[in-house]
């Protein structure tokens, strides 16, 4: 599948999905099949970090 029709169904499921979605339904069903469609592993640790602290603390790691 292309790149444009995964981003598509994602969009989609977005849409219809978005009053409803608890935090991690997000992750799930948006966040990491965008990621996917990236072309990242999302079940490799060391290419996606999972609940990664993004604040300015972390820039001193």
């Amino acid at each position: 599948m292309s790149f444009t029709e995964d981003f598509g169904r994602i969009r989609a499921r977005a849409g219809r999905a978005a009053d409803l979605l608890t935090e991690e339904a997000a992750k799930n069903a948006l966040v990491m099949p965008m990621l996917r469609a990236l072309g990242y592993d999302v079940f490799d640790p060391d290419v996606v970090i999972p609940e990664f602290t993004a604040d300015d603390d972390a820039a001193s790691l």
